[in-house]
């Protein structure tokens, strides 16, 4: 007796492939709830630590005085541009762009920093350096720096910390108050910096991501508004010098 087999189909089913679809969204979705926090956390880090680097490259900042400052107002010494600065850091054209870029070691510009090196190939401490930097948004020198930019961009507000009873505290954003003058000493007659009458200004640095390093955004005039960001990324207080 001849027995027929029948061909059987093999797969899914609908019903087990809508039960395998849901499984998996559930998987996907507890593997996001657990790493995207963490891999969030660990941008954060990065970014911290880039920025805390970046602190004492701002001292060093305010402490030169660099051809051209005084097109901004800064006077003619480093404390001159490192009171302008602070004073100004809190207007939407004048804070200060904070970042890192690949400079030239062989080709300096009048201000001294180094040429962009905007070349995609090159040998690192050769034929490209990388530096950090900072300058006024409104900076004519910016937008070439950011074309060979490394890392992430910043922009920092300065707020001066005054001395009270009960300590350093912080001043009013914009401004910077005139200490009196010391005991049997003459309290300073000039304008701005001249006229200040302590040899320091403590201040609080507050650095601020900036969520695109696109040259055209972060340009004086362009879309980057730094009131709309308002929680710092990092902090530090620091003091400038006669």
């Amino acid at each position: 007796m001849r027995q027929h087999l029948k061909n059987k189909k093999s797969g899914f089913t609908l019903m087990e492939t809508v039960i395998a679809i849901g499984v998996l969204a559930v998987m996907l979705t507890a593997f996001m709830g657990v790493f995207a926090p963490a891999a969030k956390g660990i941008r954060r880090a990065i970014n911290v630590q880039e920025a805390d680097r970046l602190t004492s490259a701002l001292e060093k900042e305010l402490a030169t005085f660099r051809v051209g400052d005084t097109k901004s107002g800064a006077g003619n010494t480093a404390f001159n541009k490192a009171y302008s600065w602070i004073q100004n850091s809190h207007q939407p054209n004048s804070v200060i762009i904070c970042y890192q870029y690949r400079g030239n070691p062989s080709s300096l510009r009048p201000d001294g920093s180094m040429t962009p090196y905007v070349a995609i190939n090159g040998t690192p401490g050769k034929e490209y350096v990388v530096q950090p930097m900072f300058r006024l948004r409104s900076d004519p020198l910016l937008s070439a720096d950011l074309a060979a930019r490394e890392g992430r961009v910043f922009f920092v507000r300065m707020t001066q910390l005054t001395m009270t009873n009960n300590g350093l505290v912080l001043g009013n954003p914009g401004q910077i108050a005139n200490p009196p003058a010391l005991p049997n000493t003459t309290a300073l007659t000039g304008q701005g910096a001249d006229g200040y009458n302590d040899a320091t200004i403590p201040f609080v640095a507050e650095f601020f991501e900036i969520p695109t390093s696109d040259p055209n955004f972060i340009k004086a005039g362009g879309g980057l508004n730094p009131q709309n960001i308002t929680v710092p990324l990092f902090s530090r207080n620091l003091a400038v010098r006669r």
